[in-house]
């Protein structure tokens, strides 16, 4: 049988497991709010149980917690910092009490983790208290915001090393499809040439971009109203305590945190996880349409484009033998799909704060830290199990591109725009090739074709050719004008 444990809190008394770490305002909460069967964060909670450390030496160094009991509870947060006793963290991810719970559901394990290393009983509270030891000097208000903070940063930094993996496999791809051309589209309607490189190397820097955006973003996050208490102003926490806490936090995390100017504003206000999440639905768009784009132009392998391949992964079809889907891509596009939803949730729950907090802090932050995850996984499995396997179809682009009409218009400067749109009639007609056209009706020759077209004079500024045929150039002119006379 079950053994347990009687506590009491302000609503009465509650038996609680013998054996559990966590207490009896865990346990409530834990009754009240089965609504998701999501979790809080595990970076949440690894970064809150670093919040609860370094207030520890604070208090100590502040001179109100003894060198014994704050060994103990820094000892009980680095374990659960490591990833320890995490099943005994069992309030459900949305929450009522802008992060009351969560943060009770810390103080009670580390304290009756402290009482064990104490060599004591958990519940017996008289030698290490979830309140009067592990929260001293502390508000829900201060420490969850904090924590958010922390766990963010990390996430942040992580999705840019995803980002600069993407990156960096576009850029290798831009370079090996430099030299291919091939037809670009505007409104899905064929349009003037590009090569297969530029098109990567667009993608390279649309992702650079949300690199640069996150990194900017990063710096924000830095700030933390941790010592300020309930509601910014710091009461209840000695003037030392609140000079060390912040510079204790940043020696346990590494990271380059500041303690806020105004602490009331950070207690208040969420807008820079708005902020956040408003550049991570940026990046969302732009993995999106990324992978838009890939699948129109792998589309077929027979009835679609087919100007590339990207790496089968699995079979496609349970009724259509030798199907293969982008599912990569499919799978990258659910993710930014999610993440654009999530932005409108944090957006919403950051301007419900009202006057001096904002109780929605524990749904800011599950969509913020999920959207995070959602993204460094997908924007990692897009790079490795997709885009460094692609491979071209060269045959298909050039086939493509010879059987449109659009390599008329570098003919424009060459035989005038009237002659080039009865061209582009004649070949619709005739079912012919603009090439064809122009070398059997004496255009131009076969030299001038090759030196138009070519990707580097079809794909950069100016007239093509007009390098190598300048002479000619003018000569065809002058002969249209007289022509046209």
């Amino acid at each position: 049988m079950t053994a347990y444990r009687l506590e009491k809190d302000l609503l009465g008394e509650l038996q609680v497991p013998s054996d559990a770490y966590y207490g009896i305002h865990t346990l409530r909460a834990a009754r009240n709010f089965n609504v998701s069967g999501h979790m809080v964060h595990p970076g949440l909670l690894r970064a809150l149980a670093e919040v609860k450390w370094a207030a520890a030496r604070a208090n100590r160094q502040a001179g109100i917690l003894s060198d014994r009991l704050a060994r103990v509870i820094c000892k009980a947060a680095l374990e659960v910092a490591e990833g320890g006793l995490a099943d005994q963290f069992i309030v459900d991810a949305l929450q009522g009490g802008a992060g009351t719970s969560t943060n009770m559901n810390m103080n009670e394990v580390l304290a009756n983790r402290a009482i064990e290393l104490l060599g004591g009983q958990k519940g017996d509270y008289r030698l290490v208290h979830p309140l009067h030891h592990v929260n001293l000097s502390q508000s829900t208000n201060d420490t969850y915001p904090t924590a958010l903070r922390v766990a963010a940063i990390r996430l942040v930094l992580n999705l840019s090393e995803a980002l600069a993996e993407l990156q960096a496999a576009l850029q290798e791809k831009e370079a090996e499809f430099a030299g291919v051309l091939k037809l670009g589209r505007t409104e899905l309607q064929d349009a003037l040439p590009v090569t297969l490189g530029q098109e990567f190397g667009a993608y390279a820097e649309a992702v650079a971009r949300d690199r640069w955006r996150l990194y900017k973003a990063e710096e924000r996050l830095r700030q933390i109203n941790l010592g300020g208490t309930a509601v910014g102003t710091g009461l209840n926490a000695p003037r030392r305590y609140i000079y060390h806490v912040v510079e204790e936090l940043r020696q346990i995390t590494g990271l380059g945190l500041a303690r806020a100017e105004n602490m009331v504003d950070l207690t208040q206000n969420a807008d820079v996880f708005a902020e956040v999440s408003g550049l991570l639905k940026a990046a969302a768009v732009n993995l999106a349409k990324i992978a838009g784009d890939l699948m129109h132009i792998a589309a077929g392998p027979a009835g679609g484009p087919a100007e590339i391949n990207l790496p089968p992964r699995q079979a496609g079809s349970s009724i259509m033998p030798g199907k293969v889907n982008p599912v990569i891509p499919e799978m990258v596009t659910q993710a930014a799909w999610q993440v654009m939803g999530a932005d409108m949730v944090i957006c919403q729950a950051c301007a419900a704060g009202r006057l001096e907090l904002n109780s929605f802090m524990p749904l800011i932050a599950h969509n913020l830290l999920h959207s995070l995850d959602l993204l460094i996984n997908a924007v990692s499995l897009f790079a490795r199990e997709c885009i460094k396997g692609i491979t071209v179809n060269e045959h298909r682009c050039t086939r493509w591109l010879e059987e449109s009409n659009v390599l008329i218009t570098a003919l424009v400067p060459y035989i005038g725009y009237e002659r080039a749109t009865d061209l582009a009639k004649q070949a619709r007609e005739q079912n012919k090739s603009v090439k064809e056209l122009v070398l059997t009706g004496n255009l131009l020759s076969a030299e001038e074709w090759r030196a138009i077209n070519t990707p580097q004079e079809l794909t950069r500024p100016g007239i093509a050719g007009a390098r190598m045929l300048a002479g000619r150039l003018i000569s065809k002119l002058e002969q249209g004008d007289d022509e046209n006379a």
